[in-house]
């Protein structure tokens, strides 16, 4: 865009030349598009001689003389070629906007702006079908009136207003006004994205995101048809997963659009594979099965076409079928009834008896006439990917189909038994495409009809001091409906919207009707807050705090409430796992994501009726962590981690398997509440981000890059000879250094390199101070701190600070939240990202950047919180050219889970692949 402002500037004429009469350059609308043409003071064809004319209009005479071929000076068009059509010289825009004698048919006048117009493509849901409608968008109003000049210009009103080029198919972007069915809303939008740049998608809340992803198509292989001479005629093709190939194909589509949780449209780039290579091993495939050198000769072949005698083509499917299904996406396969296959759909009969958590019993699918018993089916699917039948036919099957059914069946205990857990009903019944019948099904979808309700029910608050806002009266009444089924749930609530009254509000609901204690595990810094938040909502709850060295499991069960921390649990582990408890309460849930860490083996030894947990981001990095927690909720939901991984996990993360993503949304749906606090509470006041970026000192910028070359060929070096994932090591200390460099170079070169971002950090919270702000600082390193605090203490400026090593932390909260002159807060993220209530203050700075985003919103949100009354600022200090630009690019770069299960986003940089190390380092 940047580059057509200087062209609307009109620069002073070459040479001065009298003017002959008065014309003007008209620009009108047809059927063809726009055009140009030359009139006088009347609106008629004038004839002019481009010598006689100054400036931009000589220059755009001269060139309309050049396209008409002319060689005489005398400039004229009869009414046959009056008109320049600017689709096929767009370039004469560029000199037309330059001029000031410009008119429309009408012969009014027309300006140009220099302020870009924008684009919009607004889609609204109406009650039938989708309308899309597309807009302009000036400086001044929007329109729905407008017309494309080129790919680059349009015309609105009486103005001529440049956009961000929409590319070569401009022509066709009033055909995208069609209205179409909701279920086409991806299909319109992959298309029209496929065809148009720089137009934005305007539908309800969602926004628009161009991802780095990419998506490979698949080869397909089309049975067109058997003729009358059973020839078998096939078509080699691309494929993607869930998307009819004709689509592909017909519109070359280049951006596929998903409607994804979070309010988003995914748009990720198609990268057509070539089909070349597969076009000559299917070409070999037949040749093999051809009775003679006269057959393979008959095998006809053009553009991806084949057509197949019958002699050749019967061996081909009854041996090659197994090749074709594990190297192709099998299309038309009902076409070859003539070849004894069949495109089956198998039918699901079902008897079980109900257990504790699991269904069990006989399960048998009918594939048309004949069944089999599950086993027997999956066995025989996993060997060929096809199922015999009696009569010589195979059946070919679902993969999708097969898939969900290997996900959702498991092997019973007993011989041919098979077993379903109670979590996967709903998806037994989507499977079935019909309600499950009997009473062992009536009861257990009951209690999942009964989540729909729950916002119909009436259930009285207990007595606690305080008055519950209306959403978290909901949040409660989700965790009495668990509590009422037996059943785990996480309630992962924005940070700031008070989990920890609604878990109140349950635990005051429960006593002291209940006499056993429940148990509520934490992080250590959290012990001051459960205290206090008890004390005010709940003072009738007795509470025991089992820490430090005078701790008694004897004198703690007198009580109703148990606060312990993850490290007690894990130290204490023999003496916790003798104890029932008749609830067990995770806060930070998150502190039990790594399913092998001895904290986390401790916690599952925990014995109790309800579980419940909390967390702002229940999944950091990966779905194992999704794994380890409904592990803790619901033991019985998912197997174990090898079959999770192989049924989710490599789906999910390795083949972005949306039907997979999905049936697991759809399965910890109902046991994970979440709400954002952009939904529910319209009074918080706004929170505005910025990002500050410093550049380096001389010195700093030379210490940098010799220790990033360094570790860059210690890693490569590493990586050769140890290979990847032994070099994780090295990798993480070259990542280390590198960002305490880039921030605090003072810690490692004995206060020799000075820290820019520290200078810029002591004028902001200098200015910040002066406008009457309180300031808290989220740091990485103890260094970053020191020396903060020490500049604090020269400057005269009253502080607090906190780490992990500090123990009263309540006190330090307590004085910077009551006392004015206490104007800054240091911290680490770490220490301050989870429990604290520091809503006096209303500006923090992000020193460095995180490697999980998710963890930087929960220090903001220590602030953007319930009591906050001003608006929030959030500065991120980044220093150029360095890690902690690459540490955020590659944050975004990364496809994060959160946001597609749960609903918010989260980033991670952990898992670092040899591409990431290339570009960190590189």
């Amino acid at each position: 865009m940047d580059n057509f402002l200087p062209l609307l500037k009109k620069p002073a004429p070459l040479h001065k030349k009298v003017e002959n009469k008065p014309i003007f350059f008209c620009i009108g609308q047809d059927e063809k598009g726009a055009f140009i043409y030359i009139a006088d003071a009347k609106g008629a064809p004038a004839q002019v001689d481009y010598h006689n004319y100054n400036g931009e209009t000589f220059n755009l005479l001269r060139s309309l003389n050049s396209l008409q071929e002319k060689k005489v000076f005398q400039f004229s068009w009869d009414e046959s070629d009056e008109r320049i059509y600017l689709e096929e010289c767009s370039y004469l825009l560029y000199q037309l906007i330059r001029c000031d004698n410009l008119r429309n048919q009408r012969m009014e006048p027309l300006r140009v702006s220099d302020t870009p117009a924008t684009l919009l493509l607004k889609i609204e849901k109406e009650e039938k079908e989708m309308r899309p409608s597309l807009i302009a968008r000036t400086e001044e109003n929007e329109s729905q009136d407008f017309n494309l000049l080129s790919d680059s210009f349009i015309l609105v009103d009486h103005t001529i207003y440049p956009i961000e080029p929409i590319g070569d198919n401009y022509h066709q972007l009033f055909f995208f006004r069609s209205p179409f069915s909701h279920d086409q809303l991806e299909v319109f939008l992959s298309i029209f994205h496929s065809y148009i740049n720089n137009v934005r998608t305007v539908y309800e809340d969602y926004e628009t995101e161009f991802c780095d992803e990419e998506i490979h198509t698949l080869p397909a292989l089309i049975f067109e048809k058997v003729d009358e001479d059973r020839a078998l005629y096939l078509q080699l093709t691309h494929s993607l997963p869930q998307v009819d190939y004709q689509l592909v194909e017909r519109f070359d589509l280049i951006w596929l659009a998903s409607l994804e949780p979070g309010q988003k449209i995914k748009l990720t780039r198609i990268i057509r594979e070539s089909i070349s290579s597969h076009k000559e091993r299917l070409l070999k495939l037949l040749g093999q099965y051809a009775p003679s050198r006269q057959d393979k000769k008959e095998i006809y072949e053009e553009d991806d076409h084949f057509i197949v005698p019958p002699e050749t083509a019967g061996p081909f499917l009854l041996h090659a079928l197994p090749e074709l299904l594990n190297n192709y996406v099998l299309m038309g396969a009902e076409r070859l009834v003539e070849y004894k296959i069949k495109l089956t759909q198998p039918k699901l009969n079902m008897s079980l008896s109900s257990g504790i958590d699991f269904l069990e019993g006989e399960v048998s699918v009918e594939l048309g006439n004949e069944s089999f018993s599950l086993q027997e089916l999956l066995g025989q699917y996993k060997k060929h990917k096809y199922v015999k039948l009696s009569d010589g036919n195979r059946a070919i099957l679902d993969p999708d189909y097969m898939r969900r059914m290997e996900r959702i069946f498991k092997r019973g205990k007993k011989g041919t038994a098979t077993r379903i857990s109670f979590f996967d009903l709903p998806e037994v019944e989507a499977l079935l495409n019909q309600r499950l019948e009997g009473e062992v099904f009536a009861r257990h979808r009951k209690i999942y009809e009964g989540f729909n309700s729950l916002s119909q029910s009436r259930l009285k608050l207990p007595k606690i001091q305080a008055t519950l806002r209306p959403y978290q009266q909901e949040g409660f009444k989700w965790l009495n409906y668990l509590y009422e089924n037996n059943l785990g749930g996480c309630l992962a609530d924005d940070m700031g919207l008070g989990k920890t009254l609604q878990t109140i509000t349950l635990l005051a609901h429960i006593y002291p009707k209940t006499k056993r204690p429940s148990l509520i595990v934490m992080p250590r810094s959290l012990l001051f807050n459960w205290q206090n938040e008890l004390k005010k909502f709940a003072p009738h709850l007795k509470v025991y705090t089992y820490y430090e060295s005078n701790r008694s499991m004897d004198e703690a069960k007198q009580y109703s409430i148990i606060l312990t921390t993850y490290a007690m649990v894990r130290n204490d582990v023999e003496i916790f796992k003798q104890e029932k408890f008749h609830c067990v309460i995770l806060d930070e849930s998150q502190n039990i994501k790594n399913v092998n860490a001895q904290t986390t083996q401790a916690i599952y030894l925990l014995q109790t009726k309800h579980r419940f947990a909390l967390s702002g981001t229940p999944i950091e990095n990966n779905l194992t962590e999704l794994y380890s927690l409904f592990r803790f909720l619901n033991p019985a939901m998912f197997g174990s981690l090898e079959s999770f991984n192989q049924e989710y996990t490599l789906p999910i993360q390795r083949d972005g398997n949306k039907d997979t993503l999905r049936s697991l949304r759809k399965k910890i749906y109902p046991f994970l509440l979440r709400r954002l606090k952009k939904d529910v509470l319209s009074e918080l006041p706004d929170r505005i981000e910025q990002t500050l970026h410093v550049d380096m000192n001389p010195e700093q910028a030379a210490f940098y890059e010799k220790r990033r070359v360094y570790y860059y060929q210690q890693v490569k070096q590493t990586i050769a000879t140890e290979g990847l994932q032994k070099s994780q090591f090295v990798m993480f200390q070259a990542l280390n250094e590198l960002r305490r460099i880039a921030s605090i170079p003072e810690s490692l070169s004995d206060g020799q390199v000075k820290s820019p971002k520290l200078d810029l950090l002591q004028d902001s919270i200098l200015e910040a101070i002066s406008n009457g702000h309180k300031i808290v600082v989220f740091f990485n390193y103890i260094a970053g701190i020191e020396l903060a605090g020490e500049w604090l203490d020269n400057a005269g400026i009253d502080f607090v600070s906190m780490t992990g090593s500090t123990h009263d932390r309540r006190s330090l909260v307590e004085r910077f939240q009551n006392k004015p002159q206490c104007k800054v807060f240091l911290m680490t993220l770490k220490t301050g990202g989870v429990g604290l209530n520091l809503t006096a203050a209303d500006t923090v700075f992000i020193f460095e950047p995180w490697w999980n985003k998710a963890a930087e919103e929960q220090g903001i949100s220590r602030l953007h919180r319930i009591g906050q009354a001003n608006k929030v600022l959030s500065y991120s200090m980044i220093t150029n050219g360095t890690i902690e630009e690459k540490i955020r690019e590659l944050q975004e770069k990364k496809a994060e889970l959160f946001n597609e299960l749960i609903g918010n986003d989260s980033s991670s940089a952990k898992k670092l692949s040899e591409e990431d190390i290339d570009f960190i380092l590189g």
